[in-house]
């Protein structure tokens, strides 16, 4: 089974609204250790296009963005952004882990910084065009009330907002974050998914943002790109988040509730449960999904 069991084509969307194309992710597959991470997976993000990559522990979601990122070489399949000639400015990451300690003396506007030249050796000389850059990512992710703080003194949303704004300030095409909702509470998760979905529209980028559950992402999500077992299928919420949809992508029958405007995806036995995180984290990609799986 290939990853074309829903595709619609925001290529074409683009070309009809004059969007530009800030990624192409072209049947790739990855093998490693003699197991397929995944299996011919394809998609596209236009510029300013909010995409949800929804999928549990062991479905290929770190591996997708290490190719992304061309840190994780394809076994087939290709990855092009924008263009075609990617270089680091090219796509803004924020990391699932990010350890900072709370005595370091480094302002949230020193990192911010650090988005512009922390990639070469020496200290950078002051301008007031790096300063200028600076307040304006601040100001685009509401952190002027702590971005003189101590980093590692922050809260989770706080520290999002401050990893947010050094991602964006090269300006990419592309902005991947990774499960940046995992250890927030619920309104501050709330708040890092608005402003994503605000800057993507006010800057025209492509957010590609990974996540277990679907629900957060909702309101401003434009197209989820769903991942089971290395497999993927791409396109709206309603046209990719069904049963029969789902049931072929993970190989079995596959349940889709909607209660009170959430969104309960049930494969498997059916059991109300969650599969726990070292289950998952130990279930090889490939194999098919756990014996019992409910991604919210």
């Amino acid at each position: 089974m290939t990853s074309d069991v829903v595709t619609t084509t925001p290529k074409s969307a683009a070309t009809a609204t004059g969007d530009q194309t800030a990624l192409t992710v072209d049947d790739v597959t990855v093998r490693l250790g003699g197991r397929t991470v995944l299996d011919h997976v394809s998609f596209s993000l236009t510029a300013g296009e909010f995409t949800g990559l929804i999928g549990s522990n062991g479905a290929g979601k770190t591996t997708l963005f290490k190719v992304i990122l061309g840190l994780q070489p394809t076994t087939s399949g290709s990855v092009r952004v924008g263009s075609g000639r990617r270089t680091h400015k090219d796509i803004g990451y924020v990391p699932q882990k990010f350890l900072l300690d709370p005595d370091m003396p480094l302002r949230g506007r020193d990192l911010i910084a650090l988005g512009l030249d922390g990639q070469r050796l020496g200290v950078p000389l002051p301008s007031k065009t790096r300063r200028a850059r600076v307040e304006e990512m601040v100001e685009a992710v509401d952190a002027g009330g702590f971005a003189d703080a101590r980093v590692g003194r922050l809260s989770g949303g706080e520290q999002q907002r401050i990893l947010i704004a050094h991602a964006l300030i090269s300006r990419p095409q592309l902005l991947l974050l990774d499960e940046p909702l995992a250890n927030l509470d619920l309104r501050a998760a709330q708040d890092v998914v608005g402003l994503l979905s605000r800057i993507a529209t006010e800057q025209r980028i492509a957010v590609l943002i990974s996540a277990h559950e679907m629900n957060p992402l909702l309101p401003v999500m434009d197209r989820i790109v769903y991942l089971a077992a290395g497999r993927a299928a791409s396109g709206t919420v309603d046209e990719v988040v069904r049963s029969e949809v789902l049931s072929e992508l993970y190989g079995h029958h596959v349940d889709v509730l909607r209660v009170h405007g959430r969104v309960i995806v049930v494969a498997g036995t059916g059991h109300d449960e969650h599969v726990p995180d070292e289950q998952a984290e130990h279930h090889h990609a490939g194999e098919g999904p756990p014996p019992v799986e409910i991604v919210e």
